[in-house]
């Protein structure tokens, strides 16, 4: 019984597979084809550039704010697709101005004609070049599997001479077997006798005499709608070498009848593949020409084709440029190639043919290329890059520098592979780290007053902030932080023409992913824990020697001082801690004080205005609560001149609204800080309870509760749980950071 149900199984399957194969229209006769290419003629004759181009759009593209403006960020690169077998599928995080730059590169190529030139990111290493590369790659996968992607190449098909009685098509009379069309493209394999694979994917519309061929597209292009004309590759392009000795071979067998030599043709939908390198290559530094040719055998035997062409030598191109027609080809670190292993490149691209022994193969493929920083600063200097540069579009890949965009790297990609809790905040104060290594110092004199100040005294934590979520340091006025918030674009682009840029040196991924791993196997921590990341900071900077980025002179402000980073980052993070335990614990409500300041910006907001307000419970129009503008004034530290506070609260309100048109205002993210600091206040006056609380904790983290009541012993358990619900804790994290809380930060009020 279970016999026959696997086989029943397995002849479902095979059915399904067929059933797939039909509806993909995986084979194809000439004619059928042709009617295929006449039906949607835009989107089965683009050239790789604009199959490219196509997919980029397919997927989509969303605008993503950031604080130093709106970007465009293509869905692709958040590889939306299914997962092959469970393998991890790394998306590209953040670097969305790359992804402009590649798309406005592939409208360029479409523009023209043609991919003319090599597009060559560069960056320091790890900033995720290769990243963006396997993106497309894995995108082209997907794509060519889908209708809108279908791609199709041809080969040719000889039958049988013993299922043809005597001929094999020529000079013979013509043959019943086939398709309606008389094709052989559909003949079953015990009556094909050989098979001449096409590996250039010669497009099937290239079999079409020139002028008929150009005859059609432009009538076929003038019914689509369209004023765009066919791309250069297939308006000028050509049947390869051997492609051409085949037809014309068939040709003159068959007394110049081209419908007879096109019972030959074989059309085949094929898919892009990495890992079976079909249109999309990668190619590593190796020293070797990237194509070239042998001599030619069929799928048989020589023997079985026809005598005609049993005369002719036949070659075959082979090689990565002839392996991603249709589709990609990377060069991974091209510049660590010597310059005469890629020269080849320039007039390639330049004539969008590659010279072998006996041919020249169009190259129908989008190449991007990879390289470094060091490697290209010296490849500057040749005496002939200037020759290079034209054929070279150059797009800049710095480090990220949003410590939230870092993070987000660690928490995919690394986080994963740690086979044990990671505890909040670990990944974080890793990612905060490396982007403070990578912030550079602002160029004040570039600025105009007030401005020239404001940027010139911003440390590197200040601009971490700035960078990471547009928060502006607290020590500034309402005035001021506008200012300094409305030139984060420029902040972030100051240094884009420079040699050095920000974002060129610092602390790479890759480095950081060591590190994280090397942090979750501390033998005094049973989880990843923050303080196991910063101990693993330590050990890293004691290698000085041995990283760029630690060689830096501190610069004022606190730019390339690591000692002060990790001071600052474990202060940053004990901060952190006590704000949880404080929620955790029950003792200063959250949403209690927010509804305070949200009743007392409706107030300010009407004594501003001189206006009266409606008293919800009475009824009547009262001016506005005194008790309560002096209370919450008080918490925030106004004593002076609450009048200005008030003003600046709402103009505040107003600008928000300004750039936020039709939406509800937030006031805890407008006034985020003005909040904390009212929280801060109601906290110090509870700071000794909660001090107790994080004892009574740690005792029962350690099982040395004897000192302990029933009663603080179920808030200590209470607010144990509270912080795992409310903030991801588990019992090892939890009982890492209240542990070192008492010792760092609160044990003074225990005495």
């Amino acid at each position: 019984m279970g016999d026959k149900r696997i086989l029943d199984e397995l002849r479902q399957i095979a059915e399904q597979v067929q059933r797939g194969f039909e509806l993909e229209r995986r084979v194809l006769s000439f004619q059928e084809y042709l009617e295929l290419f006449a039906s949607d003629p835009l989107r089965h004759s683009r050239d790789a550039a604009r199959y490219l181009r196509d997919m980029f759009e397919h997927y989509g593209r969303r605008s993503v704010e950031r604080p130093w403006g709106s970007e465009t960020r293509f869905t692709l690169f958040d590889q939306p697709f299914d997962d092959d077998g469970g393998e991890v599928r790394d998306s590209l995080v953040g670097q969305e101005a790359l992804q402009g730059e590649l798309f406005r590169s592939l409208n360029n190529f479409v523009r023209e004609g043609r991919p003319n030139r090599i597009v060559l990111m560069h960056g320091p290493n790890g900033s995720a070049k290769s990243t963006a590369a396997s993106c497309i790659m894995r995108a082209l996968e997907h794509y060519s599997s889908l209708d809108v992607g279908a791609l199709y190449r041809f080969h040719w098909v000889f039958p049988s001479q013993r299922e043809l009685k005597g001929s094999i098509g020529f000079g013979g009379k013509r043959s019943t077997l086939g398709a309606g069309d008389g094709s052989y493209a559909h003949l079953p394999e015990d009556q094909i006798d050989a098979r001449l694979f096409v590996e250039v994917r010669d497009h099937p519309l290239f079999l079409l005499p020139d002028e008929a061929r150009a005859e059609l597209l432009a009538r076929l292009y003038r019914e689509a709608g369209t004023k765009d004309p066919p791309p250069t590759w297939i308006a000028r392009g050509s049947l390869s070498h051997k492609s051409k000795q085949v037809y014309e071979a068939l040709l003159s067998s068959y007394d110049g009848s081209l419908e007879e030599v096109l019972r030959h043709v074989q059309v085949e939908r094929y898919f892009i593949s990495q890992r079976y390198r079909v249109g999309a290559v990668t190619l590593g530094p190796q020293l070797s020409v990237d194509a070239g040719e042998r001599q030619v055998t069929a799928d048989r035997s020589l023997s079985a084709l026809p005598s005609a062409l049993q005369a002719v030598t036949l070659f075959e191109a082979f090689g990565e440029l002839i392996e991603a027609a249709g589709g990609l080809l990377e060069f991974s670190d091209i510049l660590k190639r010597p310059l005469d292993a890629f020269k080849y490149l320039q007039i390639t691209a330049e004539t969008g043919e590659v010279a072998l022994r006996s041919q020249n193969v169009q190259v129908n493929c989008v190449m991007l290329a990879s390289g470094n920083e060091v490697h290209l600063a010296a490849f500057r200097e040749h005496p002939e890059f200037e020759s290079f540069r034209g054929r070279l579009e150059l797009i800049k890949v710095p480090y990220l520098r949003s410590w939230v965009d870092e993070q987000r790297i660690y928490d995919t990609q690394i986080a994963p592979q740690v086979k044990k809790h990671v505890a909040p905040h670990a990944t974080q104060v890793a990612a905060m780290f490396a982007v403070l290594t990578r912030m550079r110092r602002p160029m004040a004199d570039r600025y105009e007053k007030p401005l020239r100040n404001l940027v010139g005294d911003l440390s590197a934590m200040e601009k971490l902030d700035l960078y990471a979520t547009g928060a502006t340091p607290p020590r500034l006025d309402d005035e001021s932080a506008n200012v300094l918030r409305s030139a984060i674009a420029e902040l972030y682009h100051e240094s884009d023409a420079y040699p050095i840029y920000e974002g060129s040196t610092g602390a790479s991924p890759r480095e950081m992913r060591t590190l994280l791993l090397d942090a979750a196997q501390s033998p005094h921590h049973d989880c990843l824990s923050p303080f196991a990341v910063l101990d693993e900071l330590d050990r890293l900077c004691e290698r000085g020697s041995e990283y760029s980025w630690l060689q830096e002179d501190k610069v004022a402000g606190g730019y390339h001082d690591h000692q002060l980073f990790r001071k600052e980052l474990r202060e940053r993070l004990l901060d952190t801690l006590e704000d949880e335990l404080r929620v955790a614990s029950g003792l200063v409500d959250e949403t209690r004080y927010r509804e305070l300041f949200d009743r007392y910006i409706t107030h300010v907001s009407y004594w501003v205005k001189g206006e009266k307000l409606r008293n919800p419970l009475t009824g009547q129009y009262e001016e506005p609560d005194p008790r309560l503008l002096s209370e919450v004034e008080a918490l925030l530290g106004t004593v002076d001149k609450p009048e200005d506070l008030r003003h600046s609260l709402i103009s505040r309100v107003a600008a928000w609204a300004i750039d936020h048109p039709g939406d509800v205002i937030d006031n805890s993210r407008v006034f985020s800080a003005q909040l904390k600091r009212m929280q801060d206040a109601v906290f110090a006056e509870r700071r000794v309870a909660v001090a107790k609380l994080a004892r009574d904790m740690v005792a029962l983290f350690r099982e040395d509760v004897s000192g302990l009541d029933d009663a603080r012993r179920a808030e200590a358990r209470a607010t144990i749980d509270r912080l795992k619900a409310r903030f991801g804790y588990e019992e090892a994290s939890a009982s890492d950071a209240v542990t070192a809380l008492v010792r760092e930060r609160l044990a003074d009020l225990l005495h």
